[in-house]
């Protein structure tokens, strides 16, 4: 099934149209379609208006550089703030990565967006696109405060998605400008990288998303096209059951797959459960392409669904939360210090 974008703040009735098809499961929303928390709440009940109650919303809202909705939201700090915080006093950054998740889940929720590709676990090891989105350079690290993040999201209501599989953080191009390539071995990767994806799979995730990465060593195909990494790796031997999900088809690194219509192809023949169609222009193309999807979301992918949240108003009546906000938004006090 496809997660697509919409172009702007309402519905265009070609958007409409869009929701309506078999093969859409949701919307992945972007800076572009918010400018304010009412005017969000409308468009998510326009998107379930229109495709159905059973639509997903989600969003990129990590924090740091990457946190589409800014204005009337917390300030989330980059997730390497918690990591920096690890090595001074790592009970300490264990209760905040926690905080932090509940803080931006308990915000989206109360907003009518399911949930947030989050958390990052890629290592903080030079990646040019991962840079202070990530935990730690330590895989031990990072897996402990990305499992303290997803029971943080989990407290929030609202499911969480490892990213980005199965380690982007170890080789320096960025995929949304060039082709990635990952020579390492196995054994190496195995040891590193997918050390915080097994130990967040054992906390119950319930999706992971694939990198546009090659590891030739292991196959030549890009990961997010790879079945050996898919259903051999990540499901046989991690044995992963939850959503897996592809990176965004537009993406640079996505072309070694072809057409708009080949990417979604070669994506679902690997195992993707969900392919991101990020950018209106390659919606049309790629809805072609899952032409036979039935109606109704898997059971995967209706575990995205978010629980039951307060409203807004509910959220800022909550003292929990202030507490909360407070020692998160004073990580950005002890990264500009640092």
């Amino acid at each position: 099934m496809l997660m697509i974008g919409v172009a702007a703040l309402q519905l265009a009735e070609h958007e409409q149209r869009w929701l309506r098809a078999p093969g859409v499961a949701g919307v992945l929303l972007f800076s572009r379609n918010y400018a304010s928390r009412a005017q969000l709440i409308g468009l998510c009940e326009a998107i379930r208006a229109a495709g159905g109650d059973g639509m997903l919303i989600a969003v990129d809202q990590e924090g740091g550089p990457v946190q589409r909705f800014r204005d009337g939201f917390t300030r989330l700090p980059p997730l390497a703030a918690i990591g920096a915080l690890h090595d001074r006093n790592p009970d300490e950054a264990v209760r905040l990565a926690e905080e932090h998740a509940w803080v931006m889940a308990s915000e989206l929720r109360a907003s009518g967006v399911d949930f947030s590709f989050a958390p990052v676990v890629d290592l903080a090891r030079g990646n040019a696109a991962i840079g202070r989105r990530a935990f730690h350079a330590d895989p031990a690290v990072t897996a402990t405060l990305a499992q303290a993040y997803v029971r943080g999201m989990h407290l929030g209501g609202m499911a969480a998605v490892l990213k980005h599989f199965p380690g982007h953080g170890s080789v320096a191009t960025d995929t949304h400008k060039a082709a990635a390539i990952d020579p390492r071995p196995l054994d190496l990767i195995r040891r590193d990288d997918l050390l915080p994806f097994a130990e967040c799979i054992e906390a119950n995730v319930e999706a992971v998303m694939m990198a546009h990465v090659s590891y030739p060593a292991v196959d030549a195909q890009p990961a997010g096209y790879s079945k050996i990494w898919i259903e051999q790796i990540l499901r046989g031997e991690l044995g992963f059951a939850g959503a897996v999900i592809s990176d965004d088809i537009s993406m640079a690194a996505a072309g070694a797959a072809g057409s708009v219509g080949e990417r979604v192809r070669a994506h679902r023949d690997a195992g993707c459960d969900l392919v991101l169609a990020c950018f209106p222009d390659v919606v049309d193309a790629a809805l072609a392409a899952v032409t036979d999807s039935a109606p109704g979301l898997p059971s995967a992918l209706a575990a995205m669904r978010g629980a039951l949240g307060a409203s807004w108003a509910g959220l800022i009546d909550n003292p929990q939360r202030e507490r909360f906000v407070a020692r998160v938004t004073a990580l950005h006090a002890d990264q500009e210090s640092a």
